[in-house]
């Protein structure tokens, strides 16, 4: 089972990241696009901002991703997306689109995927 095990060093310490490697990395790239208010690498949770897609100015979107395992699995990883639209006072919780996670998760998990063969291909 590959891992994808990082190591994180500063001065004379070194750290392992808490969960898989390439899904960490996927995630981060993944959701380049937002703006991130929180990132654990040891605990797994990534957390955005609030985005508002130029597209779409009365509805904004933030997401958080749950890396839950050190494997490189579909089950280790779980997408959470929050809406709300804009009403005459401010902004209101609305639903998001299942639909809106899944493509996340799959894209994630694509993108892993290409890491971890990248890092296969220059060994």
């Amino acid at each position: 089972m590959d891992t994808g095990t990082s190591t994180i060093a500063s001065g004379s310490s070194r750290m392992t990241l808490g969960v898989n490697s390439f899904l960490w990395h996927a995630s981060l790239d993944t959701l380049s696009f937002l703006p991130l208010q929180s990132a654990d690498p040891f605990g797994g949770v990534i957390i955005s901002d609030w985005y508002v897609a130029p597209t779409a100015p009365d509805e904004r979107l933030k997401v958080t991703v749950y890396i839950m395992d050190r494997a490189l699995r579909a089950d280790g990883l779980k997408v959470v997306v929050f809406r709300q639209v804009r009403n005459g006072s401010g902004w209101t919780d609305a639903q998001a689109s299942p639909d809106t996670a899944h493509k996340l998760e799959d894209a994630i998990l694509t993108r892993a995927r290409e890491l971890r063969l990248a890092t296969l291909g220059s060994r």
